[in-house]
């Protein structure tokens, strides 16, 4: 185990021999940094926290901190992060509100320089949080979801699977999964994410049906969402329709609005 002699430990915490920390690094009791985890100087990591392993806390950082809300009273809350995953400079995690609460980063996350992920977040495994995305509280985030700079979700929305998050966007409200925001709207799919992430072109063409029903066809939304359930036949198809019918508690995103200056994308794909 190295442990630069100027860094402030508490004896409670349980470090693993191959985890380092360093110069003037701060941890607090009850936490748990597993194998190969290195904390660089000067980070910070609150009670309550468990850091998988190879993961890599940059100088600054502050992980598992107390949750920025008035309803806090001091409860034993706690701070999960994923292996493998990496925070960088002056990124903020905190710990859950409620007693016994947690908020939860999953495997293999990087998450930019001076990004936060609020109280009570949930965020899934390959997420990328550029410089200064932010979470509100209670925010879900799905797994392979990419927020660019500055982005910011309100509290208690949901952010489906792969979605892409635009630089400077508004998540207001829910967006279901493998879509793409653009400011405060959805428009189109993460058609290049799919692809990336290994999706056939059955399954990347099922999702851009459901995109035009939900966001093209003029149907109600009740009415989108009861098509998509009736058809999709992929297993992306029915993660997405599984999310559309999972309770939300800040409705769902709207698609583009169309002008004559501003037409929705054409989703066709060049093989």
């Amino acid at each position: 185990m190295a442990i630069h002699p100027t860094a402030v430990v508490d004896r409670r915490a349980e470090i693993h021999p191959e985890a380092e920390i360093g110069p003037y690094a701060i941890i607090e009791g009850d936490v748990r940094i597993g194998a190969g985890t290195r904390i660089e100087a000067h980070a910070f990591v609150g009670e309550g926290t468990t850091i998988g392993r190879g993961c890599r806390i940059h100088p600054f950082a502050v992980v598992g901190h107390a949750p920025q809300d008035l309803k806090y009273r001091g409860g034993v809350t706690y701070t999960l992060i994923g292996d493998e995953t990496v925070i960088r400079e002056h990124a903020q995690i905190h710990r859950g509100v409620a007693p016994g609460s947690s908020t939860i980063v999953g495997c293999r996350c990087l998450i930019m320089a001076t990004a936060h992920v609020g109280h009570n977040s949930v965020v899934g495994d390959e997420v990328k949080m550029a410089n200064g995305a932010l979470l509100a509280g209670h925010v879900e985030v799905g797994n392979g979801v990419f927020m660019s700079g500055n982005a910011v979700a309100h509290q208690f929305s949901r952010i489906g699977e792969l979605v892409m998050v635009g630089g400077v966007a508004r998540v207001p409200h829910d967006v279901p999964p493998f879509m793409s925001v653009v400011y405060e709207q959805i428009y189109g799919i993460n058609v290049v994410g799919m692809r990336r992430a290994g999706f056939t072109r059955e399954e990347r063409d099922e999702i851009k049906r459901c995109y035009r029903i939900l966001f093209r066809s003029g149907l109600t939304f009740p009415a989108a969402i009861a098509q998509v359930v009736e058809t999709v036949q992929t297993a992306p198809g029915r993660r997405l329709a599984e999310f559309l019918q999972a309770p939300s508690r800040r409705g769902y995103m709207h698609g583009p609005r169309r002008t004559r200056r501003l037409e929705a994308p054409i989703d066709q794909e060049v093989s």
